[in-house]
């Protein structure tokens, strides 16, 4: 007997607990004739500094049972929604974990910072304005994730003060249109915007409309490899040129 679904596709979403927005931006970019399912994971001290340690300590914490969680609802594809915890790691750890996570939940699986990488070379550029909340060591390692996967940084910028667990999830959209425009540089060919709890998504169409340029976001770019994977078709609720190539 073949088992019938209501919907096209299952997306599973695994969400740092403090993270504020990253499910809010899934519902808004989804398709309609799919459904998204959350499952938070731990792995981290709510009252530190999100460093580098601490989201390194996040993506290599046990994600066993959310894996356990979320395949209980047989998803197609299971998101990793942290850019950060792989990023201090590194492209081969961000490779692993993908099939860690598909060896788990028995569906694809794709990363934040892999869909970053993804979504940028769909664009064909190879020089990127790069920016976040982060602190700067993720910002350093960040840069040399990007120049493993032979992507120039020709400006990075940061928020430029300490932010906690929720104080990344509360920066504006404007706050992330002004953060996009210190990373503009004339050799950018794009901007990068990483972080799935930065409220990017809803300034993507504003920054490109200002700088000319495209953009691409954690959360966009997950979208993004997920609906290219799928093949999914392109909606009208997903922001920025990136979406121009499904």
């Amino acid at each position: 007997m073949t088992h019938e679904t209501r919907t096209r596709a299952k997306i599973g979403v695994l969400v740092p607990f403090t993270n504020t927005n990253l499910e809010a931006d899934m519902m808004l970019m989804r398709c309609p004739d799919t459904t998204v399912h959350f499952q938070r994971m731990g792995g981290y001290d709510v009252d530190e500094i999100p460093g580098s340690d601490q989201m390194a300590g996040l993506g290599a914490s046990d994600i066993s049972h959310d894996l356990k969680m979320i395949a209980g609802v047989r998803p197609d594809v299971v998101l990793y929604g942290c850019t950060s915890a792989t990023l201090t790691h590194g492209p081969s750890f961000d490779e692993q974990l993908a099939q860690d996570i598909k060896a788990g939940s028995g569906a694809l699986s794709l990363t934040a910072a892999g869909s970053l990488i993804q979504a940028i070379k769909a664009l064909g550029v190879t020089k990127v304005g790069f920016s976040s909340p982060y602190l700067g060591e993720i910002n350093t390692q960040a840069v040399d994730f990007l120049a493993q996967n032979q992507i120039t940084t020709v400006k990075c910028a940061d928020i430029g003060r300490e932010l906690g667990n929720y104080g990344q999830g509360e920066l504006t959209p404007d706050e992330v249109f002004d953060l996009a425009c210190q990373a503009d540089h004339p050799e950018a060919e794009a901007i990068v915007l990483s972080c799935t709890d930065m409220r990017a998504v809803e300034a993507v169409d504003r920054i490109e409309a200002t700088l000319g340029k495209p953009v691409v976001t954690s959360n966009q770019a997950m979208m993004f490899a997920l609906m290219r994977a799928l093949g999914l078709p392109r909606q009208g609720n997903v922001p920025g040129r990136l979406f121009d190539l499904l």
